[in-house]
């Protein structure tokens, strides 16, 4: 029965809802190292995020296997393809011991965003329509969708940055037995993850515009592209601003979690009214 469970149509989401439990015990985990003031190394957090993404992977693979493609044909998919990038970044940046707590300020939104994919209403039946073609549209997914998870790291080093620095202010015992990075470390790494996940945007909406699809819909003056837009705009701004200085770090920090938390509120309400993403 138990292998039946796993091998049946459905598995992906049961492998996934095993990664999302493992997410939301790493973010139950993240809240003792917060209340110890990062005093302790985080690798039990490191394994539990491996672990979750081992069955995510998992889950992923299964999808995009079944369908022959890069699975972001619906909401359920693109979530699912969100919380993996962030997941094997933030693996990936802790590699290094420094930055190894990102993940204890990514997992509540791993989690969060997890949780959320797991409704049924977001899985319907998949059409036949819009119809790409060639493999531009998996190019278009999969930038855009990195770069979401990358401005999601972006938003937990900056909650990083503020937690230190309020720490240097107020309790600067705390911060010096602290296994976070400096604030100007931070503060570098939020930056360059800003500009990484931007130019990642930047190809993505320019590989979506070579897109040929069905259907009378303008690529260009669809919702959802719009959006995307809008998004890029706001980051540009973000960018410019703290190259020329007028930003200091900790509005820029400031800028990004709250830019980053627009993305997630307003992300679903897009996608549901695009006629081109949700046909």
């Amino acid at each position: 029965m138990v292998v039946d469970w796993f091998i049946g149509k459905s598995s992906d989401r049961h492998l996934l809802l095993l990664a999302v439990l493992i997410y939301g015990v790493s973010m139950i985990y993240s809240v003792f190292l917060w209340r110890k003031g990062f005093r302790r190394d985080d690798r039990v957090n490191y394994f539990l995020l491996l672990g979750a993404f081992v069955f995510h992977s998992w889950a992923l693979f299964q999808r995009g296997l079944s369908f022959n493609r890069c699975p972001v044909n619906n909401l359920f998919e693109m979530m699912m393809f969100f919380t993996w990038t962030t997941t094997i970044t933030c693996l990936l940046m802790g590699l290094m011991p420094k930055l190894r707590f990102m993940g204890a300020f990514a997992s509540p939104v791993l989690f969060a965003v997890g949780v959320f994919s797991l409704m049924p209403s977001l899985d319907p039946p998949h059409h036949g329509k819009p119809v790409f073609s060639g493999g531009m549209e998996s190019l278009h997914a999969a930038t855009i969708m990195l770069a979401y998870g990358l401005f999601g790291l972006c938003a937990a080093a900056s909650a990083m940055f503020l937690t230190q620095q309020h720490n240097l202010k107020f309790d600067k015992l705390r911060a010096v037995l602290s296994f976070m990075p400096s604030i100007e470390r931070l503060d570098k790494v939020s930056t360059r993850l800003a500009l990484a996940a931007f130019i990642l945007l930047t190809m993505g909406l320019s590989a979506g515009g070579q897109l040929r699809h069905e259907g009378n819909v303008s690529y260009w003056k669809e919702t959802k592209v719009l959006w995307s837009a809008l998004l890029w705009l706001i980051y540009a701004g973000l960018l410019f601003f703290r190259m020329r200085g007028i930003l200091t770090g900790r509005r820029f920090a400031f800028g990004l979690i709250a830019v980053f938390i627009f993305l997630v509120l307003t992300f679903w309400g897009t996608h549901l009214l695009s006629p081109l993403h949700n046909p």
